[in-house]
């Protein structure tokens, strides 16, 4: 039986999964309407943002690595409830800020609590879930990002300003983090089940045996699976970045026409995401992974083909939808790639380096966008998906560990 068919879950904590990934989403989606008020009332440039995000980056990164190693010794429960409430003051500070300075500094401390949370949900989820919960867990990340604007919008236009923005949604964290806190007990973490076993028979799988670290370094298939982590979020953040740019200055369309696509192309993985959930738990998460790499090839190439605007739309709607369930079902399948033991870590390890490849490597399509032309978009698109398919192979084709 594969990992991918998992003992049902507990509602109670499913929900509090699903709230948790709602909750991770929403200051991602706060800081873009936020800023211009932020800059405004500081007296800095635009472009000082980039410090926030580098530093939270930072921050997001370092805790996403050391969250997989250290999330045995800790627990589930123990974990979120801590970094649900390190990310509470965090949007605390960014609230109650007098400068730039302090807003750093907690932009820093958020980071920590989201990667925390991002590594302890996904590794969690990936032992307790099924492929479908896996697909709708992301989804209402999704949900997240998109009711973030919304919160800041509301208080930035007919609010008091964008301090009750993040207040609110530091309210909302904190909330979460004493239901993570009263149920510590419940979030035991589940043993990831390997093919062969029967997950169904009713009996207690004994736990994996804790093995050093180096061991789980060491491992190949650690870092090939981590590169295809980088690669797809760098898939999937490129193409939503610099979409609008090829479709205006590259295939003609008007702002509007182009910004409605780009709309879109989110729209997509959102909608993939609930629909496929629901067919990788019929077909199985392998099977769906293999054939969404696949279209996200041929979504990249029709971006890449020099033909009209609509030929490029049709691409990004493939890719979108295409790409939708591969984030989720890399996680979900992690097991079968490193084994029981790595498992937790290995995690961290992804949600770290899908964290830079989302940094860096969206960033140097951008240069060559600038160097080459708008029209390299679609090609460096069909390389990196083309590069995914590979490191997935080779991911797939080491033999997992005992």
């Amino acid at each position: 039986m594969s990992h991918s068919t998992p003992v049902r879950p507990r509602p109670a904590l499913l929900l509090l999964a699903y709230l948790a990934f709602v909750s991770l989403g929403l200051p991602d989606g706060l800081i873009g309407v936020g800023w211009p008020s932020i800059r405004t009332e500081f007296g800095v440039p635009t472009e000082a943002v980039g410090v926030l995000l580098t530093v939270g980056t930072i921050g997001y990164l370092s805790s996403s690595v050391l969250a997989g190693f250290t999330l045995a010794r800790l627990g589930v429960g123990r974990l979120l409830a801590g970094s649900t409430v390190l990310a509470s003051l965090a949007l605390t500070g960014y609230a109650l800020s007098p400068g730039l300075t302090l807003m750093v500094g907690c932009a820093f401390l958020l980071g920590l609590g989201s990667g925390a949370i991002d590594s302890g949900l996904n590794a969690y989820a990936a032992g307790a879930f099924g492929p479908r919960h896996m697909n709708w867990l992301h989804a209402f990340f999704g949900l997240g990002v998109a009711i973030g604007p919304l919160i800041m919008t509301a208080a930035v236009s007919v609010g008091p300003g964008w301090r009750w923005g993040y207040g609110i949604v530091a309210a909302a964290q904190l909330v979460l983090a004493v239901a993570f806190a009263l149920t510590v007990r419940a979030w035991l973490a589940p043993v990831p089940v390997t093919a062969g076993q029967d997950d169904r028979d009713g009996t207690k799988k004994p736990a994996p045996a804790v093995v050093p670290v180096w061991h789980t370094v060491r491992l190949p298939a650690v870092w090939l699976s981590a590169s295809a982590f980088a690669v797809y979020v760098a898939i999937e953040m490129g193409a939503g970045l610099w979409a609008f740019l090829l479709l205006t200055e590259g295939r003609g369309l008007s702002a509007a026409a182009a910004g409605l696509c780009v709309s879109g192309y989110w729209g997509s993985l959102f909608l993939g995401r609930v629909v496929q959930g629901v067919v990788a738990e019929r077909w199985g998460a392998p099977l769906v992974l293999r054939g969404s790499l696949l279209a996200m090839a041929a979504g990249a190439a029709l971006i890449a083909l020099p033909a009209p605007a609509w030929v490029a739309v049709l691409g990004l709607a493939v890719l979108g939808f295409a790409a939708a369930p591969v984030f989720p079902l890399l996680t979900l399948t992690t097991v079968d790639r490193v084994g029981p033991v790595h498992v937790d870590r290995a995690i961290g390890l992804q949600i770290g380096t899908a964290g830079l490849g989302g940094a860096l490597l969206p960033a140097g399509i951008g240069v060559l966008l600038s160097r080459i032309s708008v029209e390299a978009l679609g090609p460096a698109l069909l390389v990196l998906a083309l590069g995914l398919i590979a490191l997935h192979v080779a991911a797939r084709r080491r033999p997992a560990p005992a």
